[in-house]
């Protein structure tokens, strides 16, 4: 978003992958977060952000593990073939320099004490957000074989529409997962700054929600008619 051998009954064996390859992934996340949150607030008694850590190690144990049991869409996310020219600088803000820096702006408000600390329901709201936001990125990744990490219209994979599952209330609900974590992150954090690029980044994403939604009315076979009983691309009865 380390572990040790506790974890390895949730990952099925696979030929030729040992399970500690399958791993590299979660710790090279959890140290990348490690750095930014510890190394900008200047210290590592910071509690709150060891619970940010906590619940991304989980959510990307639970992801790895998902993964490893749907071969095929392994295989997809693994080999990452080329999306829309567009989608390339969109997945480097929402998956990258949006979490960084809110991170970052995260640890210098606790260093410096720019804003005035959170009442403790934010906190709780936060991490319930986020354990919910989590779930409901696994249950679109269990529920589409076509859970892809660039916009492509996979023609080589016999892509159809799906609207199982929670595609069966919104359009998008792995975006929706995806801006809800990322909103959570700064009432856990304790940030009242960090609410800036948070917002900024879950912004982008809804720019990314309205090019994909559109690509697909435009390329996929059936997607218009779904789309017209689905109505709403994120968040049911909103938008």
């Amino acid at each position: 978003m380390s572990a040790g051998t506790d974890i390895q009954w949730l990952l099925p064996e696979t030929p030729h992958v040992p399970t500690s390859r399958r791993l590299v992934p979660v710790v090279f996340s959890v140290a990348i977060t490690s750095v930014c949150l510890f190394g900008s607030a200047g210290r590592l008694d910071w509690p709150n952000a060891w619970v940010l850590l906590g619940l991304n190690f989980t959510a990307s144990i639970a992801t790895t593990a998902l993964l490893w049991r749907h071969t095929e869409l392994l295989a997809e996310r693994s080999n990452v073939k080329a999306g829309k020219s567009w989608d390339k600088a969109i997945i480097g803000v929402t998956v990258l320099l949006g979490p960084v820096a809110t991170w970052i702006t995260a640890g210098l408000d606790t260093r410096y004490h720019w804003s005035d600390r959170m009442p403790t329901w934010a906190f709780v709201a936060g991490v319930t957000i986020a354990v919910l936001a989590a779930a409901l990125i696994a249950w679109a990744m269990c529920s589409n074989r076509f859970f892809s990490s660039v916009v492509r219209i996979q023609k080589d994979r016999g892509h159809v529409v799906v609207a199982s599952g929670p595609y069966r209330f919104v359009r998008h609900p792995g975006y929706t997962g995806m801006s809800a974590f990322t909103l959570a992150t700064p009432l856990i954090l304790n940030s009242r700054w960090a609410l800036a690029p948070a917002v900024a980044t879950a912004a982008v994403t809804v720019l990314r929600t309205v090019l994909e939604d559109r690509t697909l009315h435009n390329e996929l076979d059936g997607y218009a008619d779904y789309a017209r009983r689905v109505k709403y691309k994120l968040v049911p009865a909103i938008w």
